[in-house]
């Protein structure tokens, strides 16, 4: 009878301990909007976390979009500011990950800006993760993320320290018109579609050591201050490298003049 017992608070504790590694995106955004700071390592996270809170932004706003009304007098974008620290280690977000929703319905943009540190470290994200427009103005860390489905940093600012090491981007990935003011480093990534990175201004140094681009690679218009490693970067298809400046040369003439 006690071994029964024992069993069966065994199991009891395993299934309590297994429900505890999975969490909904409603209850994180709660406390995000709380002001709690958020940290979860090895879960699993269920439903669309929205750090825009859209749905909050349309009780606020008018039916119609009027473009003198909220913020800027010359943009229908709402921004949130996300002021509390994100991090979030080996998890899985089985649902879409959104700093950016155009909402064709209300003709508003809503965005989110992470004001303090902002970590996704090894994370899956299954779905989309959608950070156009985006400022980080602390830390970040993508280090080791793998990007299942659509993603974008289109217009994305970094302002502080950021990592994209061994970090893995499945479909079209975009980093296009993005801004790294500190050194950033892609090494050991793989881009296993297109990757984009036209107009890309990185103005203390970026490294693509062992980068894997599986296919093309759009670097048009990017410019690149500081350290510009390429060591062992592979491209499977073209790279179109038109009006690229590394430290004021092109990016032909960078090669050949660092040539061994």
């Amino acid at each position: 009878m006690k071994f029964k017992i024992t069993v069966f608070i065994c199991l009891f504790l395993s299934v309590t301990f297994s429900a505890q590694k999975t969490i909904e995106a409603s209850a994180i955004m709660k406390d995000i909007k709380s002001g709690k700071a958020i940290s979860y390592q090895n879960v699993t996270i269920t439903g669309t976390l929205d750090f825009t809170y859209m749905h909050d932004a349309l009780e606020k706003l008018p039916a119609k979009k009027r473009s003198s009304w909220w913020g800027n007098s010359n943009s229908n974008e709402i921004k949130k500011q996300i002021e509390v620290k994100i991090s979030f280690i080996n998890c899985v977000f089985e649902d879409d990950v959104l700093a950016y929703i155009p909402d064709e319905d209300s003709g508003y943009t809503f965005t989110a800006n992470f004001e303090d540190i902002a970590i996704f470290k090894n994370c899956a994200f299954e779905r989309k993760a959608m950070f156009k427009y985006s400022r980080f103005e602390n830390d970040a860390d993508f280090s080791g993320a793998t990007f299942d489905d659509d993603t974008t940093f289109k217009w994305a600012k970094f302002d502080r320290n950021i990592s994209f090491e061994h970090t893995k981007f499945a479909e079209i990935s975009t980093f296009k018109y993005a801004k790294f003011n500190r050194y950033v480093s892609f090494a050991n990534s793989v881009f296993e579609d297109s990757a984009v990175f036209k107009y890309t201004q990185f103005n203390d140094g970026v490294s693509f050591n062992r980068t894997n681009f599986a296919e093309d690679l759009n670097i048009k218009y990017m410019k690149v201050s500081g350290e510009f490693d390429i060591t062992k970067m592979n491209v499977g298809y073209d790279i179109d490298s038109k009006y690229t400046e590394i430290n004021g040369k092109s990016f032909n003439k960078y090669l050949i003049s660092n040539r061994d």
